[in-house]
């Protein structure tokens, strides 16, 4: 494994997390144990939850892709909704060592917006997908507001305490900024 790329890697995720809605940070001094994050799109009945993603690194990344599987439980086709698993092409036979930790994580944003409900990891959330649309979008927008949105103040409070602020202070900024995370980041950094 390389680990001056996945450095170099987790920096560029670090400058682009704004822009790109997805973040990943090292879990304790093992630079195989990542912990990502995504935000739900717009659009979606995962908007407005924040997704955690485990990533383990194997020894022969770049040329092996990572392994990833939410932490965070959801309702989607292409997702376990008992363990996470995800079935994304990627991450398995079409990886390419000229992707990234971060291509991957975009890409999962990206199943979000478009299930594959004819390539599905949970049979059962497939068909609903097929079969009743409006009940699959209430069930996984429940599932969001449930799984992903009640975390969500401890997910920014460690975001921002893990980029070295006081957690007094990030509590402060993420309520005088109604919750919002960046907007909280920003008055840290001018305050």
């Amino acid at each position: 494994m390389s680990l001056a790329r996945l450095r170099k890697e987790l920096s560029d995720i670090e400058n682009d997390k704004a822009v790109s809605g997805v973040y990943a940070r090292v879990r304790g001094d093992d630079m195989t144990k990542l912990e990502g994050t995504l935000k739900g799109p717009e659009g979606t009945p995962y908007e407005g939850g924040i997704f955690v993603v485990d990533i383990q690194i194997p020894q022969q990344y770049p040329f092996e892709p990572p392994k990833m599987k939410f932490e965070t439980r959801m309702w989607h086709p292409n997702v376990s909704s008992q363990t996470g698993a995800i079935c994304l092409d990627i991450l398995k036979d079409k990886w390419s060592p000229a992707l990234t930790v971060k291509t991957a994580l975009v890409s999962l944003q990206a199943l979000l917006s478009a299930p594959e409900p004819d390539d599905p990891q949970d049979a059962e959330v497939a068909n609903m997908y097929k079969s009743d649309r409006q009940k699959f979008d209430r069930t996984a927008a429940e599932w969001t507001a449930t799984y992903a949105k009640k975390k969500d103040d401890t997910q920014k409070l460690a975001y921002l305490t893990g980029m070295g602020f006081p957690e007094a202070k990030c509590r402060s900024a993420l309520n005088a900024n109604g919750g919002d995370q960046q907007l909280a980041l920003e008055s840290l950094l001018n305050g």
